[in-house]
């Protein structure tokens, strides 16, 4: 499995993350109005797209946290075309996130998903993240599911 490094502002990144709110909006409805502010980021070097055939079908970004006296990233924007789910695809592109993140001096990765989404929450799991307390934006988010990983 290959996947590419582009800034998130790459025209195929920015194609797979309108995908990822459409998905987002059928799963939570007006309710995710409340997270669209947290889902734009400012341009970053640190995305990455995995295509097959030519086609971009997934993809994932990190932007350095905030509010941490640790060196850490927040992995965001997370998405897999449906057709592709299940084929470990999401595994790789996290694992390769976290390399890249490695190789820049991180040590932390945090995310926040949402409780409409097991199928995320599994796959963070299955890759070492454990639930924390709400940080950041998403402490008084009560759909939020947020986790964190120490990386090696």
């Amino acid at each position: 499995m290959t996947f590419f490094r582009h800034p998130n502002t790459h025209p195929d990144f920015i194609a797979l993350t309108r995908a990822l709110d459409q998905d987002l909006n059928a799963r939570y409805g007006t309710a995710q109005k409340a997270y669209d502010s947290h889902n734009r980021i400012d341009p970053i070097p640190t995305a990455i797209l995995f295509y097959k055939d030519g086609v971009p079908l997934a993809c994932g970004c990190f932007k350095p946290l905030d509010e941490d006296s640790r060196p850490g990233v927040e992995i965001k924007r997370m998405y897999v075309d449906p057709a592709l789910r299940g084929q470990g695809i999401g595994l790789s592109l996290l694992s390769a996130l976290e390399a890249w993140a490695g190789e820049l001096g991180y040590d932390t990765a945090r995310l926040e998903t949402g409780k409409g989404q097991p199928e995320a929450i599994g796959l963070y799991q299955k890759a070492g993240y454990q639930i924390i307390p709400n940080y950041g934006p998403y402490k008084d988010m009560p759909n939020s599911v947020c986790m964190e990983k120490e990386l090696k």
